[in-house]
């Protein structure tokens, strides 16, 4: 530089000046250079700066944790029962990777993101292909939108599709994989990916469009969900289902040049239809779900004990009865089914009306829940208290003759009376005077007592106590404390509160009826001749017609399941010809058909049942005594005196046997019969006012020792003989 501002100067005899400036401009060059490299450095340094506080505006990362989701109500299995959709009427359901056939994820990866499992929210071979796309024609040919890009939008909800927007998704994507795992973002798309109208996530579009849960999928079927949410209105199969059909096809096409399936099971997908209207979201059990939702609206998932199987099957059961029944007895009848399983009470199957929607029968109205009455229902009660109290047997005779009680004078269902039958045939065909007048002597109000202290809910006019007409249906009661007490019979006297919740604390077990008594129920029951499409001898049940051809009921039970069905009309009409045997008993007997498990036999006989012809029972038990004998009415009642009912007496033994314990009795009619535990003991001869005798108890335990005289009145207690408080045990204490 400088020989060149020499021989410049020489040749042109330039001034000192111009040397000077041509020496200012050499040194001025480097001082340049280091203007444009920190000017460059700033910008850079600025653009940095920039674009963190760009990103930083864009505030934290958001992880879809406060996602709302439709309120699920789940069976005993976790199978979806009813769903609700949200509070701006979306269904989206959770989703999880486990939850979606595998071959889904195959074609989605094929089809959006080859690179999922490898790039870290952003593919560089797709944004390369992309901007050269760009370059080429000016405008975004193809976004790069890996499936966690299309996650980041769909959390947010607002990204436009330009490249400002573009660039969002990728920093939020990058913030995605940052914060989550690979299977974790797959679910956060399993649940929002778009399908159309009001259906988000793979689940609810898989139950709409499929009518199944994508756990299991076909490869056609696969494609058509992975083909949707790319355009999810235009393509809805609902409204166009040739243009959905397209765009699967289209998928299907790129996941064959994978060559991951031969060309023939592609062939064999496309050939399959596509669905060309939506599916109705499961509505299994509706009544029992809004009743648990409003009883918890808070709870995202409700559990419930109910069976979707069984369930399933009762409610296809309706819908056919109630066709056919219609057919017969006009349009605006309707039923109810319930099942319940013995042991635990827990409901198995909950079906309030045939059709939930229908209007014309008030499909909405829960009928397990309402209270009707139950016709002839509670006699099978009747006679168990009965038989606890020690004056019947199933083989005792009794009069089906016409009697009345005052004003009031039962007649049997037919108007005829069949003469003397036995105690078991009186209950087999449900005779009415037998069961008024066993309950004359256990009492109404007694029977009622026993009922609603075992959980049953009866319903009686305000201020009026309980009558005889209770018997034949006076009070009104619901399926399910019907169904509740009839499980009791079952279980050998002891009923256990229903259930619904899967995780609800149930209480303990009442004493409905004591276990000989129960059993020997069951075993009438057993005998009642069964409908025409039933089998003698396998299901315990009992049909009902209440009082104006209203309501028609069958209750049965085996060795583990008790099943109730009610038939009538909502508002309470009556039906001619609505009878409990004809309308009600086929579809008990369907019903246990339908439960998909082998018919259980009942409990074996307890302690205390005694087998025995009429011949062979005591005088007493031999004939029902509606009364007392004549001239014997001013004699006080018949009473245990002495222990008192619900004593505890020490056991003591003499000689290694027990010593005998005493048992006053007072209003005894000669001769007396003592049971314990329904065997008879002992009989004494002493009459009038007071009489002693003895009895031994068998041993340690809880025993009932009944009374009966001649007059066939009985009296009974319960008491409790325990091993004696020896010095060691008063130490000890």
């Amino acid at each position: 530089m400088t020989e060149h501002c020499a021989e410049q100067s020489d040749e042109a005899i330039q001034p000192r000046r111009g040397r000077l400036d041509c020496f200012a401009s050499l040194a001025m060059k480097p001082n340049r250079l280091r203007v444009g490299l920190v000017t460059i450095a700033l910008a850079v340094v600025l653009s940095v700066a920039g674009a963190a506080w760009w990103v930083w505006s864009l505030g934290p990362a958001p992880l879809g944790q406060n996602l709302e989701f439709s309120k699920q109500v789940l069976d005993r299995n976790g199978r979806l029962l009813r769903a609700y959709a949200t509070v701006d009427g979306r269904w989206r359901l959770p989703a999880k990777v486990t939850d979606v056939d595998p071959r889904f994820f195959d074609v989605l990866f094929a089809y959006e993101d080859k690179r999922f499992r490898t790039h870290h929210g952003v593919d560089p071979l797709a944004v390369i292909r992309a901007g050269l796309q760009f370059a080429a024609s000016g405008h975004l040919r193809s976004g790069a939108s890996t499936v966690t890009m299309q996650v980041a939008r769909l959390i947010e909800g607002r990204h436009p599709r330009d490249l400002p927007g573009k660039l969002r998704q990728m920093v939020r994507a990058v913030e995605l994989e940052h914060s989550l795992t690979k299977d974790q973002i797959l679910t956060l798309y399993l649940q929002l990916a778009p399908y159309g109208g009001n259906i988000e996530g793979i689940r609810a579009a898989s139950l709409v469009y499929l009518g199944k849960e994508p756990k299991h999928l076909t490869l056609a079927e696969a494609a058509l969900l992975v083909a949707l949410p790319q355009s999810p209105e235009p393509r809805r199969p609902d409204r166009a289902p040739h243009v959905a059909r397209a765009a699967r096809d289209r998928v299907l096409d790129r996941f064959a040049a994978t060559g991951k399936v031969p060309a023939d099971e592609i062939a064999l997908a496309k050939s399959e239809s596509v669905p060309a209207a939506r599916f109705a979201m499961p509505m299994l059990a509706p009544h029992a779900a809004d009743q648990a939702r409003a009883q918890d609206p808070g709870s995202p998932d409700i559990r419930l004990t109910i069976d979707a199987a069984i369930q399933s099957n009762l409610e296809q059961l309706a819908r056919e009865r109630e066709r056919a029944l219609a057919a017969l007895l006009g349009p605006n009848v309707s039923l109810a089914i319930l099942a319940i399983d013995n042991a635990s009470g827990q409901v198995l199957a909950h079906v309030g009306s045939p059709a939930y929607f229908d209007v014309r029968r008030a499909g909405q109205v829960d009928m397990t829940q309402a209270v009707r009455s139950p016709g002839s229902t509670l006699k099978p009660f009747i006679y168990g208290m009965g038989f606890e109290d020690g004056f019947i047997h199933p083989e005792t005779l009794i009069e089906d003759r016409p009697v009345s009680y005052g004003a009031y004078a039962p007649k049997d269902f037919d108007y005829g009376f069949k003469g003397t039958v036995s105690v078991r045939e009186a209950l087999q065909f449900s005779l009415n005077v037998p069961a008024i007048a066993v309950l004359d002597r256990v009492g109404p109000a007694r029977l009622a007592a026993r009922l609603t202290q075992a959980g049953a809910a009866l319903s009686l006019p305000d201020g009026q106590a309980p009558g005889l007409a209770i018997g034949l249906g006076g009070v009104g009661i619901r399926l399910a404390d019907l169904v509740k007490l009839y499980a009791g019979i079952a279980r050998l006297g002891l009923a256990v509160p229903l259930s619904e919740r899967l995780d609800a604390h149930v209480p303990e077990a009442r004493r409905l009826l004591e276990p000989a008594a129960a059993w020997y129920v069951s075993n009438v029951l057993l005998g009642v001749p069964p409908p025409v499409n039933g089998v003698t001898g396998r299901i315990a049940f009992k049909t009902g017609t209440s009082y104006g051809y209203r309501d028609a009921w069958s209750v049965g039970f085996d060795g583990r399941h008790t099943i109730g069905v009610w038939v009538g009309r909502p508002d309470g009409a009556p039906l001619p010809g609505l009878i409990g045997r004809e309308a009600a008993a086929p579809i008990l007997f369907d019903a246990f058909a339908r439960l998909a498990a082998s018919t259980v036999p009942l409990p074996r006989p307890p302690a205390g049942v005694v087998f025995a012809a009429n011949a062979k029972l005591p005088p007493p038990l031999r004939h029902f005594q509606p009364g007392r004998l004549a001239g014997a009415t001013a004699q006080p009642p018949l009473r245990i005196m002495f222990p008192p009912d619900g004593a505890r007496l020490d056991f003591a033994a003499s000689g290694g046997k027990p010593d005998p314990v005493l048992l006053k009795v007072t209003g005894a009619v000669a001769p007396v019969t003592v049971l314990v535990n329904g065997l008879p003991i002992q009989r004494g001869d002493q009459a009038g006012g007071s009489s002693a005798l003895f009895f031994t108890p068998a041993g340690p335990g809880f025993s009932r020792v009944t009374v009966t005289d001649a007059s066939g009145a009985t009296a009974s207690v319960v008491i409790r003989v325990g091993d004696p408080i020896s010095a060691a045990d008063i130490t000890a204490q």
